[in-house]
């Protein structure tokens, strides 16, 4: 897209949003069915992804002297946890969730702080080379889940506020580069750098519809490139997941024998696929099959029409998320709308483009369906956060035809008093 025809959708989006809580259109957009739609497409694919994550993981947890069921039944537990986190984020109230954004804000940061400090190891261990887990007891957290929520919380209220100044680097863009780069600067010391990416792209998503420069974020842009590609020169792991993107076939039982899998999976699979639990990556061919390349199984069980019909499902609640951003009662809630949609369908698109190797192969589930329960918690209470928008939204349309409706009551009472009077 070239950059003006970038700046004529920046501004689109920046119109509507400025539309929001100001000046609203007497006819407003017809709806209501948006939080029910939301549920029953989130509750479709929490159910679908346990038939997945039982297919996909039934063969690991046998083979590591576990029973079948072992994956599922933690999934399906932090999905009961998820959909009470759903069921209280639907009543949150907006205005209650702007007030908190700051302290969701430092939790968050201290979460992350913990993985990262020396000694709070015995808390946060090193696992596979990397400290992105906190483990108390039985329950096991990945604060980064949390951290982009509170993040997308926090730059939806702070762009509120600062609208007269997005354009302005110093005043307006500069006080978000510090929070956000603070917390790039902890994941990467976890190390996480797929996550640090995906949560300033994320937050960037948020100001850029607020009003945000453009020629801000392409800058922004131009800066991060040596860097990350300093980050992926510093370590050959990255490095070859690079060069595997670039070249599948070169090294097809080393750097690229995750990709190749993955891609075998899916084009075994045909039009219909293989049929549910017959899927053969899954003995020991595709690593993580129930999580990062989740996608991959289901292209190889359920075939060509079973990926259109995953990908079809996200589209649907992408369209869903930003008409409730549309219909919102003013402008924190419709950027906080936007944020929360893209964060469950960015990542969804960014873990089937590494399913299909469009993208270097990283460490990114996909929401409501790959096993991870942190992920999953977060991904319904973002799911929560959103039908109480669209309620909030509904009320206030209800709101206003009430307040018309008696408006034009009193008009028509006036009349009729003033012909009376005439008559008389």
């Amino acid at each position: 897209m070239s950059a003006r025809g970038l700046s004529k959708a920046r501004e689109r989006v920046r119109r509507t949003v400025d539309s929001l809580g100001t000046e609203r259109p007497e006819a407003p957009v017809p709806g209501g069915w948006e939080g029910p739609a939301l549920l029953a497409l989130t509750l479709a694919l929490l159910a679908f992804g346990l038939v997945m994550v039982y297919s996909a993981s039934a063969v690991l947890a046998q083979s590591s002297g576990l029973p079948d069921y072992y994956f599922v039944v933690r999934q399906a537990l932090g999905g009961a946890a998820g959909l009470l986190a759903l069921v209280v984020c639907a009543h949150v109230r907006p205005a209650l969730l702007r007030a908190l954004a700051w302290p969701v804000l430092a939790v968050a940061a201290l979460l992350l702080l913990l993985t990262v400090l020396p000694a709070t190891e015995a808390l946060a261990p090193r696992v596979n080379g990397a400290r992105r887990w906190i483990s108390i007891g039985a329950v096991t957290m990945q604060p980064v889940e949390f951290a982009k929520l509170a993040v997308i919380v926090w730059t939806a209220a702070l762009a509120v506020r600062k609208r007269e100044y997005l354009r302005s680097l110093s005043r307006g863009l500069l006080p978000f580069l510090l929070v956000w780069g603070s917390f790039a600067l902890l994941l990467i010391l976890q190390p996480d750098y797929s996550s640090a990416a995906l949560l300033v792209m994320l937050a960037s998503l948020v100001v850029f519809a607020a009003g945000g420069r453009p020629a801000h974020f392409i800058a922004l842009g131009l800066v991060g490139t040596p860097l990350a590609l300093h980050q992926i020169q510093g370590a050959a792991y990255r490095a070859g997941r690079v060069a595997a993107f670039l070249d599948p076939a070169a090294d097809t039982g080393g750097v690229a024998y995750q990709i190749n899998q993955a891609l075998i999976a899916i084009g075994s699979g045909g039009w219909f696929g293989r049929g549910v639990g017959r899927g053969q990556q899954k003995f020991g061919f595709l690593p993580e099959p129930h999580n990062d390349f989740l996608f991959a199984m289901i292209g190889e069980e359920w075939g060509l029409l079973g990926t259109l019909a995953v990908l079809c499902a996200f589209v649907a609640f992408a369209l869903i998320g930003y008409r409730i951003a549309r219909r919102s009662a003013g402008p924190f809630e419709a950027l906080l709308a936007i944020g929360l949609t893209n964060l469950i369908v960015v990542q969804a698109l960014l873990h089937m483009a590494v399913n299909l190797a469009l993208v270097p192969t990283t460490g990114l589930t996909l929401p409501f369906l790959s096993y991870g329960r942190s992920s999953l918690i977060v991904c319904l209470a973002a799911a929560g956060l959103l039908i109480s928008l669209a309620r909030a939204a509904e009320a206030e349309v209800q709101g206003r035809e009430r307040r018309a409706a008696a408006e034009a009551r009193r008009a028509a009472a006036a009349r009729s008093r003033r012909t009376a009077g005439a008559a008389a």
